[in-house]
């Protein structure tokens, strides 16, 4: 793995997205500009402002007595006669998957659409088995054929035109080049339909886990999710430990409204809750169900005071599809399974901040992204707060701390901060076109101000006069 395709190499990857990649930013522009039209009405259609509020409680109390309900949906699940297995790390995830394909000897798995197990690598891992894998949701399978990760946590192949797709699915398929939606969508349904029939395996993630019933509950717009959770005769489902909910009830405020955040629709066209293996009576469904409660970062964001909230998140995708940041760059620069700003502020907990840097600061701190929260995540304060810590553990750039020690000295002595005031307004932010060293990186995107002739006492003194 190269430094780019880590978040450390966020600055140089974003500015050569930008620089030699435009059609991804036009590409990105359209696809949440069209988000942003759909989720706008959908909340319109509702008092969101209730909604919203209704949301941030729920999740909020469920993070404040977690462990209580994951105690409690461990016994429901087992009740349900689901196997529960507990992950602290990534690593615990992919031994609980080795051991069952191991058990049931598996050669061919497929996979519903899952963030949890991209941040896990299960992909890679099947691979390393000699397990045949294929993503299903058509966006995931799209760039999993190209070698891709997803660049969005809802649209995977969000940075890629119509035109790209075509490419793809004729030299694939043998599609026409100039093919509509439709057709790529039908020789997409033929390959995955063999590979349906054909698995051992069914994975899938788990957009909530019910506490007070073991319901592992599935949202889904084409299909393939309901195909990989009931085919194939075991179905794992990686849950993450926020994922919890406590009521079945809450089941339908949260499907509704993580819907109208993530594409604008009252609710997604497939919403499955499973409840376990097939019972004796039953025509269709896996004959064993695994639930992997994943930690894997979890609760360290839980015991900060702070970052906890980004816990509540429900990964509709809402901020990334209004981020000025995002918008231009897409989801690929920023070196992390979650991109945008919900992931500049989980990358801290998971990775660890010297790992995550300098996702905090992919952001102008506009808070439009707190604006569509579905459950109200103070998302600028978060950045904040992991700029202080970055601050404080002296992970920002040298010149930049000596920079703000500098202006912190000129600033507490008036005679100091008078003549750096009159030495920056009487020297050339470039010299031969080159920028001054402390400013050479803020200048590589923007054109310096015009610095005023007159300091703004000596203004204020002419008024006066």
């Amino acid at each position: 793995m190269s430094s780019t395709d880590t978040p450390g190499g966020y600055r140089e990857q974003s500015a050569r997205t930008i620089r030699d990649e435009p059609q991804v930013r036009d590409s990105v522009l359209a696809g949440t500009d069209l988000a942003n039209g759909h989720r706008n009405h959908a909340y319109a259609e509702i008092d969101s402002d209730r909604w919203r509020d209704w949301g941030r409680d729920v999740k909020t109390h469920t993070l404040a007595h977690l462990d209580r309900y994951l105690e409690e949906a461990e016994r429901n699940l087992l009740a349900n006669g689901v196997r529960v297995h507990w992950a602290e790390k990534a690593d615990d995830a992919l031994t609980i998957l080795r051991g069952i394909v191991r058990e049931h000897g598996v050669k061919s798995v497929v996979k519903a659409k899952s963030m949890l197990s991209e941040e896990l690598g299960v992909n890679e891992h099947l691979e390393k088995l000699a397990v045949h894998v294929r993503e299903t949701d058509l966006g995931e399978y799209i760039v999993q054929v190209l070698g891709q990760p997803p660049s969005h946590i809802v649209g995977p192949a969000m940075h890629l035109s119509l035109d790209d797709c075509r490419r793809l699915f004729h030299k694939r398929f043998g599609t026409p080049l100039d093919g509509a939606p439709e057709v790529l969508v039908a020789a997409a349904r033929v390959a995955l339909r063999e590979e349906f029939l054909a698995a051992d395996l069914g994975i899938s993630g788990g957009n909530f886990l019910v506490a007070e019933t073991g319901t592992v509950a599935l949202i889904e717009n084409e299909g393939n999710i309901r195909l990989s959770t009931s085919l194939p005769r075991v179905h794992v489902a990686f849950v993450g430990i926020e994922k919890l909910i406590p009521r079945f009830e809450d089941l339908a405020g949260f499907i509704q409204l993580t819907a109208r955040a993530a594409t604008g629709q009252p609710i997604g066209n497939y919403v499955s809750f499973i409840q376990g293996p097939r019972k004796s009576d039953e025509v269709d469904g896996p004959e064993e169900v695994h639930v992997v409660l994943v930690d894997n970062g979890r609760t360290n964001l839980l015991a900060d005071d702070a970052a906890w909230e980004a816990l509540r998140c429900v990964r509709c995708g809402a901020c990334l599809n209004i981020c000025p940041v995002y918008r231009q760059t897409g989801g690929h620069a920023y070196g992390f399974t979650y991109s945008g700003p919900i992931g500049a502020i989980i990358a801290p907990g998971i990775l660890g901040l010297e790992e995550a840097m300098p996702l905090p600061y992919a952001s102008s701190l506009c808070g439009a992204c707190a604006d569509v929260c579905p459950v109200r995540i103070p998302i600028p304060e978060l950045l904040v707060h992991w700029r202080e810590r970055a601050v404080e553990e002296g992970l920002t750039p040298t010149t930049e701390r000596l920079g703000l020690k500098a202006f912190t000295a000129a600033a507490s002595h008036p005679v100091l901060f008078k003549t750096g005031a009159a030495l920056m307004r009487s020297t050339p932010w470039k010299s031969g076109g080159r920028a001054l060293p402390i400013l050479s990186g803020w200048m590589q995107e923007r054109d310096a101000p015009t610095p005023s002739p007159q300091s703004f006492q000596a203004m204020w003194k002419d008024g006066i006069e």
